[in-house]
């Protein structure tokens, strides 16, 4: 962990509002003195990831393309959505990679949410997910992605797509924040 006088650069790669918050809620807890660079990137993924190998790479690659991005970066972030299928169904959920400067790299996942029938078969046939919500919600200004979420809008407003990074965005600081646990063999 960083423990300088300085403000410590954290460069997340994305421009998404609900990414952003979730990134700046939990990191702030952990680095009192961070200042957050947002930087639009590329995933090196398709634009809609259909495999959690996909979304964690797409993760990664977004977090060391932030921290290249942003010059005096002690940390890159990146944040990708996927989804998954199974013999269950299709599910939706959001990956988050931590990258330091060493590049030591610490993963996490939020909880997943199942999707309808009808947007899986969407999303099968190429669709992206964003704009079929969008459709399906009528969303002509794109707030849906900025803010709920798509697991906003299924679970009626139980949970967001802010509360689901943050989540991920906690499990990847662990190997940051327990060190000498992931040292030992």
């Amino acid at each position: 962990m960083y423990h300088g006088a300085a403000l410590m650069k954290i460069a997340i790669g994305t421009l998404n509002r609900a990414k952003t918050a979730a990134v700046r809620r939990v990191a702030l807890r952990i680095w009192k003195d961070a200042e957050f660079v947002n930087v639009g990137v590329l995933s090196g993924v398709k634009p809609q990831p259909m495999s959690d190998e996909e979304g964690i790479r797409g993760a990664t690659n977004r977090a060391k393309n932030a921290m290249n991005a942003v010059k005096g970066a002690a940390y890159g972030i990146g944040l990708e959505g996927a989804v998954q299928e199974n013999a269950y169904g299709m599910f939706l959920g959001g990956w988050v990679a931590v990258m330091d400067r060493r590049g030591n790299v610490g993963i996490g996942s939020s909880g997943r949410v199942m999707l309808p029938g009808h947007i899986s078969k969407g999303l099968k046939k190429g669709g992206e997910l964003g704009p079929i919500m969008q459709g399906i919600m009528k969303d002509g200004n794109d707030e849906i992605r900025h803010t709920i979420g798509t697991v906003g809008v299924l679970t009626a407003g139980l949970t967001s797509r802010t509360e689901g990074f943050e989540e991920a965005m906690k499990l990847a600081l662990a190997p940051f924040i327990s060190k000498g646990i992931y040292k030992k063999r």
